[in-house]
């Protein structure tokens, strides 16, 4: 039992509602730009395309199937963290919570084969779904999508595991940004309507810019343990004080974008209901502005990873 707690815990359960986000906004807004081509079509009526829009999403195994690689590939970078940072020593006197290769209670050759397994399982679900989509008649774009897992399954991997891991030079902030934000909303629009809208490119770049700030703070957070280890994200390299602006960009940005997509499309008040969500990232740009103990900063990440499922939830519910 005790074991099986480990792999959950490695698995950094409290991190999969942000990586699902963008999916959530995406899958969303291709249902509904494919219904409205059956309308247009006069396959539905239009109240038929209303009701589908808010019924399909949920029985679609496309989404289903988009939302578990989405998490899989999570898992597979939460455990590849673990593993990278635990053999370099780097989780060695980390604060928040305890990682399982750096505690002993997984060793590195054991976390190894959970990454083995997990990236396994995550190739063939995403072959299934990209198969699905696109099926036999589709085959430059399938192949398109084919090199994008193998590229997010490297990726996830090489983000601290290897000589020349990218969370160790400051470059993990573009990674969340491109996979989380802008490959997540425009590629499971995609899968729907094999099709790009360039508007959603706001949305995307609103969702990156959460789940960027997301990791900004665990970086914050972690800047005295990552400095000495010699991990040397963004935040070791700005600074605290230039971190903390940097964070504040990336949510008021991301804010901007949300609300600029919304009033390009706009129909109702209610579209703008998502604006709650927005209540915890103001109060998290306090927070991170009066803080002076980084580790406390540990809570806050939770706040706005929720915060941001909670804006992708609202914001598809009145797309």
């Amino acid at each position: 039992m005790k074991k099986i707690k480990a792999w959950f815990a490695a698995a950094r359960l409290r991190t999969l509602p942000l990586s699902v986000s963008g999916i959530i906004i995406g899958a969303t807004a291709g249902i509904i730009q494919r219904n409205h081509i059956l309308q247009s079509q006069a396959v539905l009526d239009f109240e038929g395309v209303e009701h589908l829009t808010h019924s399909t999403v949920l029985s679609s195994p496309i989404f289903w199937l988009a939302i578990m690689v989405t998490v899989g590939f999570q898992v597979l970078s939460n455990f590849a963290n673990d593993y990278g940072d635990g053999v370099r020593g780097t989780d060695a006197k980390r604060e928040g919570e305890k990682r399982m290769v750096a505690s002993g209670i997984i060793t590195p050759k054991q976390m190894k084969i959970g990454m083995f397994v997990v990236g396994a399982f995550t190739f063939l679900l995403a072959t299934f779904l990209i198969f699905l989509a696109f099926g036999n008649e589709n085959f430059i774009i399938s192949f398109i999508f084919f090199n994008l897992t193998i590229a997010s399954i490297i990726a996830a991997v090489k983000y601290t595991v290897g000589k020349k891991a990218y969370g160790y030079s400051g470059l993990g902030d573009i990674f969340v940004f491109l996979f989380f934000g802008l490959l997540s909303v425009l590629g499971s629009y995609f899968l729907f309507t094999h099709s790009l809208k360039w508007e959603l490119l706001l949305p995307a770049i609103a969702v990156g810019c959460f789940s960027t700030a997301v990791l900004n703070l665990n970086n914050m957070r972690d800047i005295d343990n990552d400095a000495a280890a010699g991990k040397n994200t963004l935040v070791v390299k700005l600074g605290i004080d230039k971190a903390k602006r940097y964070h504040a960009f990336l949510l008021i940005f991301g804010i901007a974008c949300a609300i600029l997509y919304t009033a390009l499309n706009y129909r109702e008040a209610l579209q703008f209901v998502y604006a709650i969500a927005f209540i915890p990232f103001l109060l998290n740009m306090k927070t991170v502005f009066t803080n002076k103990t980084p580790r406390l900063l540990d809570a806050e990440l939770k706040k706005v990873a929720l915060g941001t499922f909670l804006f992708a939830v609202l914001f598809s519910i009145f797309m």
